[in-house]
């Protein structure tokens, strides 16, 4: 079921043989749940060209048109990225990773995001991840094309123990379109109690961050957005009355 449970996801792929060859790679590594985002047009039968015996991959084949949409049901999130940057930390215990990855993937759909050919993950791409992942590599030659990177991000899942059970059953985390509906309430929030003091982006970054790393079970962030939209509403009614 863990493995039934990982989705790749391509944000903006711009060659049909990269989408070809991890393909290839998820039928290396026992993994069959593909969503590309705003990909180059492509005929699917172009893949099966390259990635042999891949129907079962490309029956599940999700196409979207904005990455919300591709994650709205993922309970965790976790970005490649080629460098690490101080508003966006990378972890690099890449066998850790897999094995917690695992275990998340046993009651909730884990993501693995990969951007473009030739751009990775933007910003708004990067703030939706609940982590990052920076693969470790000769620092001297560290170029990993689309393919590669995926190879070696599912092998080391392939590679790792299943999870063992639990004595209780951990409590399923909210997903990233419910966390993104409580982002969005926060932030009119905030601006309606006049919050912010400039940009709005580096607080929120951090209110994602929070949000990401405390893994909020769905009543939490229904309660947390709940809240949010009734202090709007609170200040618009005072406001009104004056």
């Amino acid at each position: 079921m863990a493995l039934s449970n990982i989705v790749i996801v391509l944000y903006q792929p711009q060659d049909v043989r990269n989408i070809g060859a991890v393909v290839r790679a998820m039928k290396n590594t026992g993994l069959n749940r593909l969503r590309l985002v705003h990909p180059v047009p492509f005929d699917p039968a172009d893949i099966g060209g390259i990635a042999h015996r891949s129907e079962d991959v490309l029956a599940q084949l999700g196409v979207f048109a904005t990455l919300d949409a591709a994650l709205a049901d993922c309970t965790h999130i976790v970005g490649s990225t080629a460098r690490a940057r101080a508003e966006h930390p990378a972890r690099a215990d890449v066998r850790i990773l897999a094995a917690e990855l695992r275990a998340r993937a046993s009651v909730g759909t884990v993501a693995l995001l990969f951007g473009s050919e030739g751009n990775g993950l933007d910003n708004a791409a990067l703030d939706r991840c609940h982590e990052l992942v920076t693969l470790p590599i000769n620092p001297g030659y560290n170029s990993l094309n689309l393919a590669q990177a995926a190879l070696l991000l599912c092998y080391e899942i392939w590679m790792a123990a299943p999870p063992a059970p639990a004595d209780a059953q951990p409590q399923l985390p909210a997903a990233a379109g419910q966390l993104e509906t409580l982002f969005e309430a926060s932030e009119q929030a905030l601006h309606t109690i006049e919050f912010f003091k400039g940009s709005p982006v580096p607080t929120m970054r951090l209110l994602r961050q929070l949000a990401h790393r405390a893994a909020l079970a769905p009543n939490e962030a229904a309660l947390l957005a709940a809240i949010a939209r009734e202090v709007q509403r609170f200040v618009e009614r005072v406001r009104g009355m004056g």
